[in-house]
C-alpha cells in the first residue's frame, strides 16, 4: 500500500478506493510504483491501451509505454464523435513522443449502436457496449492480449456510484466481470487520482503542456453534447459549434468550455422570414478537480462573438444561450 493513500468513499460491492490527493502526491514515486505494477501484472504478455487524447488516457499511455514498450499496443478508436481533426492530431502528438498509435475506424458501428436512442443512460450503455465488447473485444481476440488499459479516475467512479451519471469507462466498479464479458482484465493506474493529480503525473512523465494542461473532454465525446438522438448530421452541428467555442474561449483561463446541441428546435428569423432551427447552449466552467464548478464570468462581448459566429457559420442554428447554473445542482456536461 502506498504511504500516502487515504481511504475515501466505497465502491459498490464493498471495496475501497484509496485516494491520493494532489497536494500529497509524489509524482516520481507514483510513476515508479505504477510502472512496476503494470510490469508485474502483464508479465511477458501483451496489453491493449485505449487512447482518446485527453490527459487521463494520455497519462496511462505513457505509463504503459514506460512499463511495456513494444508490448503495449495503443489504439485510438475513431468513432465519429470526436472534435474536428482530433484523431490525426492525437496520432501525431504521440508519434513525436515515440509512441505508435493505431487508428481504428469504427464510425459505422457507433452510429448504428446509437440509432434511435435518446435517453442519456441508454446512450452511455450503447457506447460502453460498443467500445468495450465489440471494438476492443475484437482487438483482444485478434491479438491474444489479456489486459486493457484506460484512464479511469476517481471522479468517474464517484459520479457513477452516486447515481449522478454513469461514466462509460466504469465497469468492474458496478459489477461487470470484464474477463467474462469481454475477454480481458481492465488496468486502471490512475483510479486513485483526480484531475489535478493526473496533471501532475502527466507533466512528470514528460508529456507536452498541450496534453497535461488540456481541457477535460468527456469519454462519450460529442455524443455527450447532443441532447436527444445522436446522428452524423447532429454531431456535425455540435462539432462545428465546438470549433467556434474553443477558438473564442481558448485564452479565457477556464477549466472547461463546450457547446451543447439541444433536442428541440426554436423559432428564429432570417431575412425577414421565419427560420425554425437549432439551439446551441454554451457552458464555461471554473473548477479545480471537476467535483464542483462555477460558471465563468465571461465578458458579454465574448458571448456576443460566439453567438454571432455560431448563427452565421453553423447551418441551421438560430439561437445561442449561456448556462449560469453552478455544479451542483447542474453537472458540467449536459448528458
Amino acid at each position: 500500500m502506498s504511504l500516502y493513500a487515504i481511504i475515501t468513499s466505497p465502491w459498490r460491492g464493498g471495496e475501497l478506493i484509496k485516494e491520493i490527493k494532489a497536494s500529497e502526491l509524489d509524482s516520481k514515486k507514483f510513476i515508479a510504483e505504477k510502472v512496476e505494477e503494470i510490469k508485474k501484472t502483464v508479465g511477458k504478455g501483451l496489453a491493449i491501451n485505449a487512447l482518446s487524447g485527453g490527459v487521463d488516457s494520455s497519462t496511462v499511455t505513457m505509463l504503459g509505454h514506460e512499463a511495456l514498450g513494444d508490448r503495449l499496443r495503443t489504439v485510438f478508436v475513431d468513432h465519429g464523435l470526436m472534435r474536428e481533426g482530433e484523431p490525426q492530431r492525437v496520432v501525431n502528438v504521440f508519434k513525436r513522443l515515440g509512441v505508435k498509435v493505431e487508428l481504428v475506424d469504427s464510425k459505422q458501428q457507433f452510429f448504428n449502436a446509437l440509432k434511435g436512442i435518446e435517453d442519456p443512460e441508454q446512450k452511455r450503455e450503447a457506447i460502453t457496449r460498443t467500445f468495450y465488447r465489440d471494438v476492443f473485444g475484437k482487438i483482444v481476440r485478434d491479438t491474444g492480449a489479456k489486459y486493457l488499459m484506460h484512464g479511469t479516475i476517481l471522479t468517474d467512479v464517484d459520479e457513477t456510484v452516486a447515481g449522478i451519471k454513469r461514466q462509460h469507462n466504469i465497469l468492474t466498479q458496478i459489477g461487470i466481470d470484464t474477463e467474462k464479458e469481454f475477454g480481458y482484465q481492465v488496468l486502471e493506474p490512475l483510479i486513485q487520482l483526480r484531475k489535478d493529480g493526473v496533471r501532475k503525473v502527466s507533466k512528470a512523465l514528460g508529456l507536452p503542456e498541450e496534453i497535461y494542461n488540456r481541457m477535460p473532454f468527456l469519454g462519450p465525446a460529442l455524443a455527450g453534447r447532443v441532447i436527444g438522438e445522436v446522428t452524423p448530421e447532429r454531431i456535425a452541428v455540435v462539432r462545428a459549434a465546438t470549433v467556434i467555442v474553443e477558438e473564442e474561449l481558448a485564452k479565457s483561463g477556464a477549466f472547461q468550455y463546450m457547446a451543447i446541441l439541444h433536442k428541440d428546435k426554436v423559432t428564429g428569423m432570417r431575412n425577414g422570414k421565419r427560420d425554425f432551427g437549432q439551439q446551441i447552449e454554451i457552458r464555461c466552467w471554473d473548477s479545480l478537480d471537476a467535483r464542483t464548478a462555477t460558471p465563468s464570468n465571461l465578458p458579454f462581448s465574448a458571448l456576443q462573438r460566439i453567438a454571432d459566429r455560431t448563427t452565421r457559420e453553423v447551418p441551421g442554428v438560430v439561437s445561442v444561450t449561456y448556462n449560469v447554473t453552478p455544479k451542483p445542482p447542474s453537472t458540467m456536461e449536459a448528458v
